[in-house]
């Protein structure tokens, strides 16, 4: 089956995804949500161990990540897989790669051998600490990057020691940043003629996530703390106990902090000397938050998020999963779409996040069959039926 474009918005491009684990399918997932045709580009069966590493076919994380691509298998290492895979550049505009730094080099892939080919070509290369430098070789995953970055040494409660996101965060940010440089390179091709090597890295990409902690050290020498639910410089912002559960309030600046006051029935917090600025709030956070949880006792979290935001204070459920996606303005979102399966049969994923007015990202098709579309792909770049065949009979596909 040929392209089926999810969307116009980038349905002219081709990409050629040799990516796996999260941060590189995060970025393609983008790309293909919005119509490119993405050809994820596997090893043929038997010539890669570590081809499971992004999880089983059918299981949720190929499900989430893998959607809206087609799927066909090449040999890199292979003389003949290389030679195929330079022909699809030649036809291509993008590649995106998370290889270890010297494994585009050893391919015979990198920037340079591949602009050689094909002179507009963009490579997106993503990684854990950057392309060269003294820790270029190492391994990266997402915990690791969250811990050099600063990211767990903010993130907790104060004597708890150093605590990961719930979520895989830097991985994320990596892949969300690679596709944003990826269309500014493809915009700036138009004027150019010429590509250019994009790179993004999970170490930056966790440290961008902190950009204010960062910030603040930069100027101020400041070194941020771990304050737990607590904002670290507006306050009182932080998740507070009510009669059933907990919630969410963010009461900075002194206007918000006064509606706050009123709402919980106590004006007179506002004449309170330790109270009165954002500074003497924060010196005295503690006595403030439990001032503020004693209050907070008297109604449900349901009431008290009625009854906020009617006075304009900023405040939220905290939910689990199935409560998120049981609230009416995440249905409203659309945050889970539908998409049929052949063999999984109607599945449940998560939509794209961004919306755009006349060319919408969609579900166009599952996530392809392991190498489902190598014969096809193969015959878009000229390659006759004899000719895949006696490929797939050398095992280069």
């Amino acid at each position: 089956m040929p392209h089926l474009p999810a969307s116009a918005a980038l349905a002219r491009f081709r990409v050629l995804d040799l990516t796996r684990v999260r941060a590189g399918p995060t970025c393609v997932r983008q790309l293909a949500d919005f119509g490119a045709d993405v050809v994820r580009i596997e090893p043929p069966p038997g010539t890669d161990p570590s081809v499971g590493i992004s999880g089983a076919r059918h299981d949720y994380e190929m499900q989430n990540l893998q959607r809206n691509k087609r799927s066909m298998t090449l040999d890199l290492k292979s003389p003949r897989g290389l030679e195929a895979f330079m022909k699809l550049v030649a036809h291509a505009d993008v590649v995106v790669e998370n290889y270890r730094p010297d494994v585009k080099f050893r391919l015979g892939i990198d920037y340079q051998s591949l602009k050689a080919v094909n002179r507009g070509i963009v490579l997106a290369s993503m990684s854990g600490f950057g392309q060269d430098g003294p820790y270029a070789g190492r391994p990266g995953f997402d915990q690791i990057a969250q811990g050099m970055s600063g990211f767990m040494s903010v993130t907790g409660e104060p004597g708890r020691g150093p605590m990961r996101a719930g979520g895989a965060v830097a991985d994320i940010t990596t892949g969300m940043l690679a596709a944003f440089g990826i269309v500014t390179a493809l915009l700036e091709r138009e004027s150019s003629g010429e590509g250019q090597w994009v790179q993004t890295n999970l170490l930056l990409s966790a440290m961008a996530l902190i950009d204010f902690h960062v910030a603040r050290y930069l100027m101020k020498g400041e070194l941020p703390q771990q304050v737990g639910n607590d904002h670290p410089t507006s306050v009182p912002t932080s998740a507070y106990r009510t009669r059933d559960g907990y919630i969410n309030v963010a009461a900075s600046g002194d206007e918000i902090w006064a509606r706050l006051s009123r709402a919980l029935g106590h004006e007179e917090w506002l004449a309170r000397a330790e109270f009165k600025t954002n500074a003497d709030r924060a010196a005295h956070r503690g006595a403030l938050n439990e001032a503020i949880n004693q209050a907070l006792a008297r109604r449900t979290s349901a009431e008290w998020i009625d009854l906020l935001n009617k006075a304009g204070v900023p405040c939220g459920p905290i939910y689990t999963l199935d409560q998120t996606f049981a609230d009416p303005q995440v249905k409203h979102l659309e945050a889970a779409a539908a998409i049929d399966h052949p063999v999984l049969g109607t599945l449940r994923v998560q939509n794209q996040a961004v919306k755009l007015s006349r060319t919408p990202a969609t579900m166009a098709r599952p996530t392809p069959e392991y190498g489902e579309h190598t014969g096809e792909v193969l015959q878009e770049i000229g390659y006759s039926v004899a000719e895949i065949e006696a490929l797939r009979a050398a095992k280069v596909i």
